[in-house]
Formats: C-alpha cells, sequence, structure tokens
C-alpha cells in the first residue's frame, strides 16, 4: 500500500540531479539563519520518522494490527519548535505532534527508541512506556511531555495553570521544573475556536495584563480545516496577532528556516520575559483526519492536491538539497533507512501483549485508590469544641496552610472576601495573597490553575462557589484530572481539593444556581474522590485526609460542602449546640469509611449531606412515639461509597431507608440501592429521595426537595410492613 505523498516525494528526491553536499554542520542552513546544517538534519530526522510512524500506522490498521491512525504528516515542521525549547520545558501537546515527539528524544539520544515508543501506542501494547496500552499518546516522563488524549483543547487551562504556577511552586514547593522553564501547549486551528481553549487563553492574556508571570507557549498549528469543516482564511491571526497580554509570533510551517526563527524567538521572549506568547505555524493537512477519513468527501482533487508542495517533509529536503548542503541521494537514503527501521520496528510490536483483563486495565486506578485509603486515615484534626461547620473547614485550611507550605487556596472571592459564605475567612490575611488568592470567574480556569499547581508540585485547594457552576467545567475533572494517571500509569498525578459549595435547602437565597441537589455527574468519574461531610466533626476530619491522600498519593478529591449546614448550631430544639463540633466525638478521615450514630435494631437509616440531621432528628420522633429503635449511617463519602460499612449495618437491623436528598433518577440513593442488592443484603429496602426537578426560587423548592415527614412515613411504612410480614409468618409457622 503507498500513499500519493510518499510517492510524491520519492519521485522529487530522484529527480534531483546526481550532486554532493559538502557543507559542514557548523554552517548557517540559509543566510543570516540561525539555525545550522546540523540542526536542520537533525530535524529533517524527526520529520521523517514521523512521517513513516504515519505510515506505518495506516499498514497496522490495515492488517488488523493497529487502533490509531491520526497522523502528523504536514505538521512536522512542529520538529522546530522542539529545537527552539529545552528538554525540560514541560510539553502539552495536540495529537499532530509526531516530529516534536521524536526530535525531543533525539535530543535525549533516544531517537530509536521513541520511534518504538509511538509504534507501541498505535498497537495498545502494554509495553507502551507512559499509558501502557491505554491510548496512543504523546507523553514520557523522562521527556517532559505530559500525556494528554484527543479532547480538544481540553489541556490548554491546565497549561496555563502550570505555567502560573511555576513561580509560586518555586517559593512554595519542591518543583519538579526548573525556575525558568517554557510550558509550550500545542493545538490546532479548529480547536483555538473551542471554549475550553478562549476559556483559558484569556485567562493567560488576563493574567499577563496584571502583570502575573505567565510562561506560556501557545501554538497553533493551524491547517485550515477541523475534521472536514474549514477555517476561514485569516481567521487565527484575526483573532491572536493583536490584543493585550498575548504577543504573536507566526511561520510558514513549509519555511523550516522561518518556523525555527519565529519559534525560537517566540520561546526565548517567554523565557526571558515570563510573558505568554502566540506561535501560529501555517501548515497543511495530509493523510486526511485519519486513516478511516474519505477526504474526498469534502475536499476536492485539485484542493488536496494543491497542499502536497507545501509538504513540510519535501520542504525541508529541498533545502538541503538545493542549498549544497546534502546530496538528494543522501537525503532518500536516510529517508529509506528510516522506513526499515520503522517496519522493523513495526514488525516487532505488531503481536506484541495487550492489556487482557479488566484488573489489567484499571490498574492506575486501582492503585490510586489504595493509596488514597491509606495516606487518608491520620487522626481527627483537632479542631476546638463549639464550631460550626463553616467554622470546622475554616480551620482545617488553617492547619493546612500552616503545615503544608505548598497548599494553596484560590477560587472566586476567596481571598479579602473570604467566600460568599465566610469559609475561608483570614486565610489571605494569615497566609498571604501568593497562598491564598481570587481568579477571574471561570470555573475552567479555576480548575486548570489546579491540574496545574498539582504538576508544579503544590498542593491546590480550589473552591467553586456552588454545585451548579461546576458542570460548566466539568471535563477539566472528567478529561484531564481523572485520566492523566490512568493515561500516564501513574507517572503524572493530579492532586487537588476541590471544595464545592452544594445541596439545597438553602434558605433566602434560592434558585436552581444556588440551591442544586444534582451529583450524578461526578459519581461515574473513574478515579476521583467525592466526599460529603455533614457534620463539623466529620468535615474536620475528612478535609484533612483528603489534602494527606492529596499531597501522599496524587488524590483528586471533591468535597462537597452542605450550604444549609454552614452555619447550623442546633440539631433538635433551639439552642440545644448540637450541630456543633466536639458532639458526636473523633472519627478519622480515612476515605470509603462511613459514620454510624447510634446502635438502633430496628432500622437502618442510609443518609449523607443534609440527610444526615433530618434522619437523626426522624430517629428520635420515631423512638418516643413508636418505640422503633434506629441508627443512621452517614456515607460521608460517595465515591467510593462506603459499602461494607453500609452491608455491616444494614444487616444489623434487617431493613434499610435510604434517605436521599439528591434526585430520585441519577442521585446517590440508585448506587446505595445497587450495593446493598449486589452485596446480598436479603431484608427490607425502601428509598425516598428528592423529586426530578431543577430547584425553584422561595418556598416552592421545599415542595420537590425531600422532607422530614415523607422520611418519617417512609420509616414507619416500612417497619409496619416488616412487622406484618413477621406477624404473617408466625401465624404461617404456629398452623
Amino acid at each position: 500500500m503507498t500513499e500519493p505523498i510518499d510517492d510524491r516525494l520519492l519521485a522529487a528526491l530522484r529527480g534531483y540531479p546526481d550532486t554532493v553536499g559538502g557543507s559542514s554542520d557548523a554552517d548557517p542552513v540559509a543566510p543570516g539563519s540561525a539555525l545550522t546544517v546540523g540542526a536542520a538534519c537533525a530535524i529533517f530526522q524527526a520529520q521523517i520518522g514521523s512521517r513513516h510512524l504515519d505510515l506505518a500506522a495506516r499498514r497496522l490498521r490495515a492488517a488488523g494490527r493497529g487502533y490509531y491512525t491520526i497522523g502528523s504528516s504536514g505538521h512536522e515542521s512542529n520538529a522546530a519548535v522542539a529545537a527552539a525549547l529545552r528538554p525540560t520545558d514541560p510539553a502539552l501537546l495536540h495529537y499532530r505532534s509526531g516530529a516534536f515527539f521524536l526530535h525531543r528524544a533525539a535530543q535525549l539520544g533516544d531517537g530509536r527508541g521513541a520511534l518504538r515508543d509511538v509504534l507501541l501506542g498505535i498497537v495498545a501494547a502494554t509495553a507502551e512506556p507512559i499509558a501502557g496500552g491505554r491510548h496512543k499518546v504523546f507523553g514520557r516522563h523522562d521527556l517532559a511531555i505530559i500525556p494528554q488524549t484527543s479532547t480538544i483543547a481540553s489541556h490548554l487551562p491546565r497549561a496555563f495553570g502550570l505555567a502560573l504556577m511555576l513561580s509560586r511552586a518555586h517559593r512554595f514547593a519542591d518543583c519538579p521544573w526548573p525556575s525558568d522553564a517554557v510550558v509550550v501547549c500545542s493545538f490546532g486551528d479548529a480547536s483555538a475556536n473551542h471554549s475550553t481553549a478562549l476559556g483559558a487563553i484569556n485567562a493567560a492574556r488576563n493574567a499577563a495584563y496584571r502583570g502575573l508571570p505567565v510562561p506560556l507557549l501557545l501554538v497553533c498549528e493551524d491547517n485550515g480545516i477541523g475534521i472536514s469543516t474549514p477555517t476561514p482564511d485569516g481567521w487565527i491571526a484575526a483573532n491572536y496577532a493583536t490584543g493585550p497580554g498575548l504577543d504573536y509570533f507566526d511561520a510558514d510551517g513549509a519555511d523550516l528556516p522561518a518556523v525555527y526563527a519565529a519559534a525560537t524567538a517566540a520561546a526565548d521572549h517567554v523565557r526571558r520575559h515570563r510573558r505568554p506568547a502566540f506561535l501560529h505555524l501555517r501548515t497543511v493537512r495530509l493523510l486526511g483526519h485519519a486513516g478511516s477519513d474519505v477526504e474526498t468527501a469534502y475536499r476536492t482533487t485539485q484542493e488536496i492536491t494543491a497542499d502536497y508542495p507545501r509538504d513540510p517533509v519535501l520542504t525541508t529536503a529541498a533545502l538541503l538539497i538545493e542549498r549544497g548542503h546534502r546530496s538528494a541521494a543522501d537525503l532518500l537514503a536516510r529517508y529509506q533507512d528510516t522506513r526499515a527501521t520503522v517496519a522493523a520496528l513495526a514488525a516487532e510490536v505488531a503481536g506484541a501483549d495487550q492489556l487482557d483483563s479488566a484488573a489489567a486495565v484499571v490498574a492506575p486506578l486501582t492503585e490510586a485508590a489504595r493509596r488514597a485509603r491509606e495516606a487518608s486515615a491520620p487522626a481527627a484534626a483537632p479542631v476546638p469544641a463549639g464550631l460550626t461547620l463553616a467554622q470546622a473547614i475554616n480551620t482545617t485550611l488553617h492547619d493546612v496552610l500552616r503545615n503544608r507550605t505548598g497548599a494553596i487556596v484560590f477560587g472566586e472571592d476567596v481571598a479579602r472576601k473570604g467566600g460568599v459564605y465566610g469559609v475561608t475567612r483570614g486565610l489571605q490575611r494569615d497566609f498571604g495573597a501568593a497562598r491564598v488568592f481570587d481568579t477571574i470567574l471561570d470555573e475552567q480556569t479555576i480548575l486548570g490553575i489546579a491540574l496545574g499547581a498539582g504538576l508544579a508540585g503544590l498542593l491546590p485547594i480550589p473552591e467553586i462557589q456552588y454545585l451548579a457552576y461546576l458542570h460548566n467545567a466539568l471535563d477539566q475533572i472528567r478529561g484531564e484530572g481523572a485520566t492523566l494517571e490512568f493515561f500516564s500509569t501513574g507517572q503524572y498525578r493530579n492532586p487537588a481539593v476541590l471544595r464545592v459549595a452544594g445541596y439545597g435547602y438553602q434558605r433566602g437565597f434560592g434558585g436552581h444556581f444556588h440551591n442544586d441537589n444534582s451529583v450524578a455527574a461526578l459519581l461515574d468519574i473513574p478515579g476521583i474522590v467525592v466526599a460529603s461531610p455533614a457534620h463539623p466533626d466529620d468535615a474536620a476530619a475528612m478535609l484533612a485526609g483528603c489534602a494527606a491522600a492529596a499531597a501522599a498519593a496524587g488524590t483528586f478529591s471533591v468535597f462537597l460542602e452542605p450550604i444549609a449546614l454552614y452555619h447550623a448550631r442546633d440539631l433538635h430544639e433551639p439552642g440545644d449546640g448540637g450541630w456543633l463540633s466536639g458532639t458526636v466525638g473523633a472519627l478519622g478521615g480515612r476515605v470509603g469509611t462511613a459514620r454510624i450514630h447510634g446502635a438502633g435494631t430496628d432500622l437502618t437509616l442510609v443518609t449523607f449531606g443534609n440527610g444526615v440531621p433530618m434522619s437523626l432528628r426522624v430517629a428520635r420522633r420515631l423512638r418516643a412515639a413508636r418505640g422503633i429503635d434506629c441508627r443512621v449511617v452517614d456515607l460521608r463519602w460517595l465515591a467510593p461509597l462506603p459499602v461494607a460499612d453500609l452491608l455491616r449495618e444494614a444487616a444489623a437491623t434487617g431493613r434499610v431507608l435510604i434517605v436521599d436528598e439528591t434526585r430520585r433518577t441519577g442521585g446517590v440513593g440508585q448506587q446505595v440501592l445497587s450495593a446493598l442488592v449486589e452485596g446480598g443484603f436479603g431484608g427490607r429496602i425502601a428509598r425516598v429521595a428528592s423529586a426530578d426537578s431543577f430547584i425553584p426560587l422561595g418556598d416552592a423548592a421545599l415542595r420537590v426537595l425531600l422532607d422530614e415527614d415523607t422520611v418519617e412515613r417512609a420509616a414507619l411504612q416500612l417497619c409496619d410492613e416488616a412487622a406484618g410480614i413477621s406477624a404473617a409468618a408466625a401465624r404461617a409457622r404456629g398452623r
């Protein structure tokens, strides 16, 4: 199987006269260029290696041995970007960055190894050194290349966060990157239209405009088309060539000296001034979007062939030959030798072992969960008695910032204001604006800063102001935060404790954005921990546990805080102080462990969040009115669920009422119900939950949120049914 671009390149090289190149490696490749002949030859080697990997991927796919054919053909000028940077500059790369990857590996003396690594990724082999067969990515820890999957533009907020946090990491933590590092992030012209890219670039411009150091090199590889949708001519330049906070550089990707000059100028500018720059490379896309793409369905033959003369492999070869630096025969031999090398490596890896069991696939997640459980098990945080939930969280945040110098707290209004509910009050005063700071009003940016800060060696504790706002940026958790450890087999991690104010029952400040009880989107994300404290004692212990797990195990936790309980003091009667710290006793913050209130033998109430005080009040009334003795299980952790504790406490009474303040469809109760059934619980089960509705304004909210009367009625019905069944069974035995 041959491809037209391959045939055309071979014909072009064979069409040159038989001459001998005579330049030394130290000569400039063109008059006035800083690019030497030796450096240009090294770039050419990376370019042809990348081209043959693309061709091999298609042959492997045709033979049923390969699984990934999105190639880099037409984008090979990005090897010159690698040449303009240092191998220690962290890179988050576009999926057409094959030549960049190969050139950086060659800089460290591992060009052949990098070819094999890419092929191992194409065949989904477990021996692939970064993702271990889970996805084909450009990533290697020793090359400072952080693996990215194909989610469009999702890596840009993280790249911005890493650049923004570098200087702080060198002040407060053990940063793995040099103090003068440049963060490089590449993406396509179609991705530049995505809201995630626009948000990240805006955040970088905003930070630079305010004078903050942001050593970020944004590389837009503009081939003029996104799958089948054309990008208007001049669109990228029109958007990014002017405006505050972002310096613009551009080059024709078919002109190697120009690309190297622009990339070097941009990289040097970012490194020297610590300001973001936008490098616009005008490229072409050869071989279509991927191997399955029938390009002629949306491009004419004339449009496709018009790109051939701008093939960067061809134009680099022409530069070296026509300037008299190397002979056509020499470059043809290189090209064919590289073809043979790649073909031999492809044959070698084609039968490589693949992941062969579910346990093997999820091994990075299993190991991460084990580390989280072990690291989160310190004794309960020593908070004073008499604190509300908000005060206990505030006290614990003070403790974490005091004891962990790399911890930082940030979000909307968390600094001078101290948060909408005062939860972060006093933190900036006590620890300074470098460690406690406000962000722009953009949840993607907040999460991107967290993901970048974790890579820089810090312990980020971001805040999302309301649970409903988290959905604006959920892919930063699902597509980035949760996947990095999975697709790097634990070589890169995302330590973070994401605090989110949420749930319903907030009075006087309502509506569906300030009272949101939807957590379903979090509960099906593998690899993250979801904590949901209800009592101040638990909040302190669990927050300390999440911070410990983040610092020691790289855990990404979402810490859901019930707004309606922030300032609650009483449990049963006004003035009883029953919901202040010190009233339920110390319990550690180990991930996946429940708290049990009471030891009743008649009924087990399983709940979390606002449902805990509700259930405790109902339990008291049931005992007083009917002599029904309950135990209340506060799940505390929604992911992973404390299944062992749940099954044990269910078996203790044989009757379970699930009290779920989230929605009936997709809520936490469904998972609890499944865990009981799958765990073999054979007793009686009932469930109450909030309605499948958004939460309206004012008292109308009480019509759709779960209430105590509903819980009490369901508990009585469950116990009465159970008693009736028992009586009927007794009568049957008597007969």
